[in-house]
């Protein structure tokens, strides 16, 4: 999760990598490495509720990936980079969440179930399986697979202020105030709603993956090239 935050543009002055054509990319590729500590660490504890947990993470984490990319070809195609900073700087005038709300919501819900957070966190679920793929596990282990969650959480906020807010985009205030209000409410969204919703039976969280997301995702990319090609034209060489 920390080495996803390599390609996060945070000002036109602030981040890491100065420029990468494959951020996006990359950012894929990070995530997607998380659903191995959560599947061996449950497997390797020797419990059937640490296990359980733990195969439900790899299966939430893997599927909700997919929705997550297809959610994010939207952008891909409206800027015509996978660089963030361009992504960012394509956004000047007109915020993606404007352009893409659809592809927002699909990547915000995908993101969430990814970091298994609240209504998504199957996984965990201190009801059926004590605390899941944490069971057996206290101080520095416990505190580190919970690091790596919180640190999903403010790469989550992170990504979606780049992606669909405009990054640093905003007028009068400096362009770092900008990215840490814009993130800071994306967190706040984040706590809301683990004090609001409700958890999902297991089957409910993949059914809806794959019977509504997967849909609704690839409509959404459909329609975004759709209108693209009727606006500019077909591509000629």
């Amino acid at each position: 999760a920390m080495a996803a935050f390599v390609v996060v543009p945070i000002t036109p002055r602030i981040g890491i990598v100065d420029r990468l054509d494959i951020g996006l990319l990359f950012f894929l590729a990070m995530t997607a490495l998380t659903v191995y500590g959560v599947a061996v660490g449950g497997w390797a504890s020797n419990s059937k509720y640490s296990l359980l947990g733990g195969v439900r993470s790899a299966a939430q984490m893997i599927s909700y990936e997919v929705f997550m990319g297809l959610a994010l070809m939207g952008v891909v195609i409206l800027a015509g980079s996978f660089d963030l900073r361009q992504i960012v700087i394509a956004q000047q005038g007109l915020w993606y969440a404007v352009l893409q709300p659809v592809g927002m919501i699909l990547f915000f819900v995908a993101g969430v179930a990814g970091i298994h957070r609240l209504p998504f966190d199957l996984p965990e679920a201190e009801n059926e399986l004590v605390a899941g793929f944490h069971t057996e596990y206290s101080s520095m282990k416990f505190g580190m697979f919970f690091v790596g969650e919180y640190v999903g959480m403010v790469l989550l906020a992170s990504m979606v202020t780049v992606l669909y807010l405009g990054g640093w985009d905003g007028p009068l205030l400096p362009p770092i105030l900008w990215f840490l209000l814009k993130m800071g409410s994306i967190l706040v969204l984040l706590v809301l709603l683990r004090a609001a919703l409700p958890r999902p039976r297991y089957d409910q969280l993949m059914a809806m993956g794959w019977k509504i997301m997967l849909p609704l995702s690839l409509l959404n990319l459909m329609a975004t090239g759709g209108a693209l090609l009727a606006i500019k034209g077909p591509l000629t060489s």
